[in-house]
């Protein structure tokens, strides 16, 4: 059921943020879901949409294109932004997509002063950047929603490998949520099994596992290609995000945070894996992994880096 007296603010009308408003409301995420954009018409007949919904949920809607739909928000997720063209890097969007965030957040975060601010525009690292510059909160309390859904979709394509529940896979995406993202497969596993120990059928080797990265990868492309953008598992994943703010999970989700040390990595945001609750996002510094993917890990930090400066 949905948590009471919370509230989710999700900030772009887009497919995007249409499809998160309809995962938390289905999923009752919070009590009440809330749409702005700017669009007037369109965000109007997109919470009239879900509204017409709402005797089969647990969930409020409201919206509308007055930025005081954001007053009283728990959590904002910011969609907002140009979306990626078939053909288009996520970092060619990043310019376009900064002017929107630098003249968008300081009025969110003047309606809602308390919220913990999950950014979904993509590029999401380089837009995390912008938004914690912007507004000068905390790390954890402005994140991207990082490599959460690369996450799933490795999960769901080696749970179907190996044949077993989505559930009892352990692995994660880490890095850029883009082109330099890669699993740690050192301490992967299925269960309590390493993931080259697994004997539940044929076992992986290392280059169909280097196969299943580059699909994971590639897989947004993939998507755009047939239907032009990536909507319904982001929808997903971020109403799930949002999940672990408002009931204070403190689960660990591989969210993008702008690092302060670790490992060495300073001002630029990645995914790693985060504890997620209440207070926002903390990364786990501990997380193992080989020195293999230590170097993959910076050399992705540094390709975010490249990209926060071009914009100046």
């Amino acid at each position: 059921m949905a948590n009471a007296r919370t509230k989710l603010t999700v900030v772009g009308a887009g497919s995007v943020g249409v499809s998160l408003a309809y995962a938390a409301l289905i999923r009752e995420s919070a009590a009440e879901v809330a749409l702005y954009d700017i669009a007037e018409q369109k965000v109007e007949a997109e919470v009239l949409d879900l509204a017409h919904g709402t005797q089969f949920t647990g969930s409020a809607v409201s919206g509308g294109a007055d930025p005081a739909v954001v007053e009283g928000s728990d959590v904002v997720v910011v969609t907002a932004g140009a979306k990626q063209q078939p053909g288009q890097s996520r970092m060619e969007l990043a310019a376009t997509n900064a002017g929107i965030l630098e003249r968008l957040m300081p009025t969110l975060l003047e309606r809602a002063p308390d919220a913990v601010f999950v950014i979904v525009t993509n590029p999401a690292d380089v837009m995390t950047v912008v938004a914690r510059r912007v507004t000068g909160l905390p790390a954890e309390r402005v994140f991207g929603s990082g490599t959460v859904l690369d996450t799933s979709r490795l999960r769901w394509r080696l749970a179907e490998r190996a044949g077993v529940g989505t559930a009892s896979v352990h692995a994660d995406i880490v890095g850029e949520h883009g082109d330099t993202e890669f699993p740690l497969w050192s301490n992967a596993r299925i269960g309590p099994v390493p993931i080259l120990d697994w004997r539940g059928g044929e076992p992986f080797t290392m280059d169909e596992l280097d196969r299943v990265a580059h699909e994971v990868r590639d897989a947004a492309y993939t998507v755009i290609r047939g239907k032009g953008a990536t909507n319904l598992a982001i929808g997903l994943s971020g109403a799930r995000i949002v999940e672990a703010v408002l009931r204070d999970e403190h689960a660990v989700l591989p969210v993008s945070t702008v690092l302060d040390g670790v490992r060495g990595i300073r001002g630029v945001a990645l995914s790693l894996p985060s504890a997620v609750g209440a207070h926002g996002a903390r990364v786990v510094a501990e997380t193992p992994m080989s020195a293999h993917e230590e170097a993959r890990l910076l050399a992705s930090a540094e390709a975010i880096r490249a990209a926060v400066e071009a914009l100046g």
